[in-house]
């Protein structure tokens, strides 16, 4: 293969990776371009789990045998089967050299590679009709973070040591090409997630809740909205100080990500100062009310706090229709709102009152009136 051939496919493996939404495309797009540039039939990208000591697999891609999947669940293999991953490796990097890739071949070991740690990987190449394959360690921050594999079938040509060293560069841009995915994870995990809680925060229930109303109207998804308001925050600031006060958020967003977890899916969110919610997408209306009612339970029983204010609205209930996700906001809310003016310590749930319904009370409301907007959250801001 020419240098500008592979110039051109090291720029066609970076382009890739970078235009990739999310860890798994980059993946695909790390293990894809490895295999074009290296003329494979097949690719995969492992990582190396050192606390369950055990190279796991992200994706697979190519000529895939049987058992093989594009994104396996739970194709893994024990290090001690591949020695080469904490043993060679280490060895060749000890006196400072670089992680060089090596060759393997249905017959055996090809020049330059790993003697006397390849037995798994022949029998593997034999069973699976590939007649040679290319190892390259992928390296982040000075530790290995797992290999790159590019296989070849029985009866094409067998790699050589060229191939080794140009996988070696591919293995380093795809190196650099996760550390900047691992990077914009972060960043999008951070711009939907509270600071102080760890639940997810306002902007993410907008951008879910949009999607779950979406499913709704298109397959009559049932989505159920419990919206709490935390009572007793004020006082707790006020006298025991905000250190004392943010302990108490933290508690509270623990024990409604605990009561979260009762429905498949749910998502547990602060969406400001006292304010939280859990979203489900799925699960019948009764079992959201009983989750919520759990979480009243457990909430009246903290140390701090005067309980929760909890409303609850589910498309699954006689509420009308349900055309936007601010209408659903809207009846979980005014429910919350009574739920707080009653003291109620169980939740509200729009739909099945009677003439106090929160239902009833939006369709009489002025734009100017309290449900007809969300209120200003109270408390420190999120």
């Amino acid at each position: 293969m020419g240098e500008d051939i592979r110039l051109a496919a090291v720029v066609a493996l970076a382009q890739g990776m970078a235009a990739a939404h999310g860890s798994r495309e980059a993946w695909r797009a790390a293990a894809a371009g490895a295999c074009r540039a290296l003329g494979g039939s097949f690719a995969a990208l492992s990582v190396w789990e050192r606390e369950l000591g055990r190279l796991r697999v992200l994706v697979n891609v190519g000529d895939r045998a049987a058992g093989e999947e594009e994104f396996p669940e739970g194709e893994a293999y024990p290090v001690h089967q591949f020695p080469e991953i904490t043993e060679f490796l280490h060895e060749r990097w000890a006196g400072g050299g670089e992680p060089n890739a090596w060759v393997e071949t249905a017959e055996g070991p090809a020049a330059g590679g790993p003697p006397g740690y390849v037995h798994q990987r022949v029998a593997a190449l034999r069973r699976r009709g590939r007649g040679s394959c290319v190892v390259a360690p992928i390296v982040l921050n000075g530790r290995a973070w797992g290999e790159l594999y590019v296989a070849r079938p029985t009866g094409a040509p067998v790699f050589g040591r060229e191939d080794a060293d140009f996988a070696t560069v591919l293995a380093a841009v795809v190196a650099a090409g996760i550390a900047q995915a691992e990077r914009l994870e972060e960043a999008r995990r951070l711009a939907f997630t509270d600071a102080l809680t760890g639940l997810a925060n306002r902007r993410a229930v907008d951008a879910r809740l949009d999607e779950a109303v979406d499913r709704h109207k298109r397959d009559g998804v049932v989505v159920s909205l419990v919206v709490c308001d935390l009572n007793g925050l004020k006082r707790v600031n006020d006298t025991r100080g905000h250190a004392v006060g943010d302990r108490l958020l933290e508690r509270f967003g623990s024990v409604l990500s605990l009561c979260g977890a009762m429905l498949p899916g749910a998502l547990a969110a602060r969406l400001g100062g006292d304010e939280f919610c859990l979203l489900a997408v799925g699960p019948p209306a009764d079992d959201v009310v009983r989750a919520a009612d759990e979480l009243c339970r457990r909430a009246g029983e903290l140390e701090l706090g005067e309980g929760v204010a909890c409303g609850v609205a589910s498309t699954a209930d006689p509420i009308g229709p349900v055309r936007s996700a601010r209408r659903l906001f809207r009846l979980a809310d005014a429910a919350q709102y009574r739920a707080k003016a009653e003291r109620a310590d169980r939740p509200v749930v729009a739909g099945r009152g009677g003439p106090d319904d929160p239902v009833v009370r939006l369709a009489d409301a002025t734009p100017s009136g309290r449900t007809a907007e969300r209120r200003t959250f109270r408390g420190r801001p999120a």
